[in-house]
């Protein structure tokens, strides 16, 4: 398919992706879902597992395999972007005051999920096609504890934001827990990566990579980007060479960790969380953040969706598997992070608010997976089934959520009214 060729069919793509995740969105909050979440089912409900079946045709011509490549790029600069400005709401001093809170709740995240998932892999390993032929146990042990350990990092932040949580306590603990599990989440595959053939090369420049990053971020980083922030208050305005300073910036960062192995969201999100707060932040999220959403983040759904196949789970046996792999995901990462937050000194309503945003698992877990089938480690029918816990579990987030804690907030003040499905 030649470059014109792509480029036509880019708009046509764009209109339907479009289209859908506002249809599917406008459904979604109207059961009392979140917008992200009915983005998500959209992003499947276009590939193989609805459309797919009902037109095979039609859905290879929309979306033949040589378009989804310049998807994926465009996806990953919009869930880029994004997490940019979930590290712009992100509020430093919160997280300072709940650090003890945050790593108590993102080490009892990992751990305890980690240690179910790692114990299922020899039952699963049992069972013909679903690890890869050349995958011994430590290795399906990793590489599943981390899939069930995983949290939906952008997806938490969305929600987040949805929600009117953005820079309150529940919200800073949740997502800041969020980021150190899910890096973790990224260090422990490279390990898995570097076992199945990339060499150990591939886990220290991951982990190594991703500290150092961090550290010239918060600390240099921080300190050169003041300078940006005092020039726009100077000048009173975001100015074009601010704004494309800012934007390679946020290019570089991405990167960056991209390079290193532990994703482009955490380049971004980094980025975000050192910037100046002030006219600056202000600016960018006015001129950049409403394309953000709309126009861009939809990509990233729907290519994660394009390579999901729930028809894979076709028989009792291998529901049953998925049902197991379902409980051991919601009651280690739900039960861990709400015992963590107790344990740590908050109340029992907001221990259980979350235990229940850290369970979702959404498109952070979609794209773990995803490398593990392109890499060989899952084999298509566990892939199934690890994208409908993930999709269950996300689901689940929204309804857990108001009821242990977001009508109580809402009664009490605390929380503002989830906006309207047309905002």
């Amino acid at each position: 398919m030649s470059a014109p060729q792509l480029s036509v069919l880019f708009f046509l793509q764009m209109f339907v992706i479009l289209a859908a995740c506002r249809l599917v969105g406008a459904a979604a909050r109207r059961v009392g879902q979140p917008l992200v979440v009915g983005e998500m089912v959209a992003g499947v409900l276009l590939g193989p597992s609805l459309l797919g079946l009902l037109a095979p045709g039609a859905q290879a011509a929309l979306f033949p395999p040589e378009s989804l490549k310049v998807l994926f790029v465009t996806a990953q600069v919009g869930i880029g972007l994004y997490m940019f400005f979930v590290g712009i709401e992100f509020d430093v001093e919160v997280f300072r005051r709940q650090m003890r809170s945050a790593a108590a709740v993102s080490l009892a995240g990992m751990i305890v999920p980690f240690a179910l998932g790692a114990a299922l892999a020899p039952w699963l390993m049992q069972m013909p096609g679903l690890f890869g032929e050349q995958v011994r146990s430590h290795e399906a042990a990793l590489f599943l504890g981390a899939a069930i350990a995983i949290t939906a990092f952008p997806m938490l932040a969305r929600i987040i934001y949805e929600r009117g949580l953005a820079g309150t306590q529940l919200g800073t603990l949740s997502l800041a827990a969020g980021a150190m599990g899910d890096a973790v989440a990224w260090c422990v595959l490279a390990v898995v990566l570097a076992s199945f053939g990339g060499g150990a090369v591939v886990a220290v420049k991951a982990i190594g990579g991703g500290v150092v990053f961090t550290v010239l971020m918060l600390t240099v980083g921080r300190l050169l980007l003041t300078r940006l922030g005092a020039a726009a208050e100077r000048d009173g305005r975001l100015t074009p060479t601010m704004l494309s300073t800012c934007l390679m910036l946020l290019m570089l960062a991405a990167w960056a960790t991209d390079a290193a192995g532990i994703h482009a969201v955490f380049g971004g999100f980094l980025l975000g969380v050192a910037m100046p707060r002030g006219l600056l932040t202000r600016e960018l999220q006015r001129d950049l953040e409403p394309f953000t959403v709309v126009f861009l983040l939809p990509m990233f759904f729907t290519y994660s969706g394009l390579n999901t196949r729930l028809d894979m789970v076709n028989s009792l046996p291998l529901l049953g598997v998925a049902l197991v792999v379902l409980a051991a995901s919601c009651l280690g990462k739900f039960g861990a992070c709400w015992a963590a937050a107790r344990l740590t000194g908050s109340d029992n309503r907001l221990a259980l608010a979350v235990g229940a945003l850290m369970n979702a698992r959404g498109m952070m877990e979609l794209i773990l997976l995803n490398i593990g089938l392109q890499k060989g480690i899952i084999q298509p029918p566990l892939f199934a089934m690890l994208v409908l816990m993930a999709v269950v579990t996300t689901l689940m987030a929204s309804p857990v959520f108001e009821l242990v804690y977001g009508r109580h907030a809402r009664a009490e003040g605390k929380l503002r009214e989830t906006p309207p499905v047309d905002d």
